[in-house]
C-alpha cells in the first residue's frame, strides 16, 4: 500500500515523517527531491532557464531568489514551473521503491493518484504561522504568502483518509499508530 502524508506549511507533516523514520519505514520528501532534481536535471535546468530567464541559475546554481519572485508574481508564473517539476518529481518517487511520501500540496500537484491512503498532519493556523516564521526566520507577511499558494486545511481535511492533530497537544505517536492500525501497515 502506498501512502501519503500531506498538509499545510508549518502543520508538522516533517515531524511526523521522522516519526515513521524512527520505525524503519523510509519516506519519499517530494519538496527535497524538487530541490534535487531542480539542481541535477538538465531538463529541468534547460527548461526554467526558458521560461524565467537567465538569471535562473548563476554559474550552474539555482538562483532561489529570483525563482521564489517569479513564483510569487502570479498564479499561472506557479503553474508553469510547477508543469515542469511536479512530473519530475512524480516520475522519481515511483523510480524510488518507496511505499511512503510527503508532499506539502498532495492534492494541487496531483501526486495522490500515485498513492492508496492519504494521512492530512493539521494544526491551528496561528500555530502554523508561528512555527514558520520562527523555523525560517521569515515574517508572518511571507508565511501567509507561502500559505496562500495550498489549499485551505478544511479542503485537504475533507480529501483525505485520515488526519493527524498536530496541535502541540495530541498524542501524535497515538494518532498514527492507530492509522497504521485500522489499515493493517504495522504497529509501531
Amino acid at each position: 500500500m502506498k501512502i501519503g502524508i500531506t498538509g499545510g506549511i508549518g502543520s508538522g507533516k516533517s515531524y511526523v515523517c521522522q516519526l515513521l523514520a524512527k520505525h524503519g519505514i523510509g519516506v519519499y520528501d517530494c519538496d527535497a527531491a524538487a530541490k534535487r532534481l531542480i539542481r541535477t536535471s538538465p531538463i529541468i535546468y534547460k527548461e526554467l532557464t526558458a521560461l524565467i530567464g537567465p538569471d535562473t541559475y548563476i554559474d550552474g546554481t539555482l538562483n532561489k531568489v529570483a525563482v521564489a519572485q517569479f513564483l510569487l508574481q502570479s498564479e499561472e508564473h506557479a503553474k508553469a514551473v510547477d508543469a515542469i517539476v511536479h512530473p519530475a518529481v512524480f516520475e522519481d518517487f515511483e523510480k524510488s521503491g518507496l511505499e511512503w511520501m510527503e508532499s506539502a500540496i498532495m492534492y494541487e500537484s496531483g501526486i495522490n493518484r500515485l498513492v492508496d491512503k492519504v494521512i492530512v498532519v493539521t494544526a491551528p493556523r496561528e500555530v502554523r504561522i508561528q512555527r514558520v516564521m520562527q523555523r525560517d526566520h521569515i515574517s508572518r507577511e511571507k508565511v501567509l504568502q507561502w500559505m496562500s499558494r495550498q489549499w485551505p486545511q478544511q479542503k485537504v481535511k475533507r480529501l483525505a483518509d485520515y488526519e493527524i492533530i498536530n496541535d502541540g497537544n495530541a498524542d501524535i505517536d497515538q494518532q498514527l499508530n492507530d492509522f497504521l492500525c485500522r489499515y493493517n501497515v504495522i504497529t509501531i
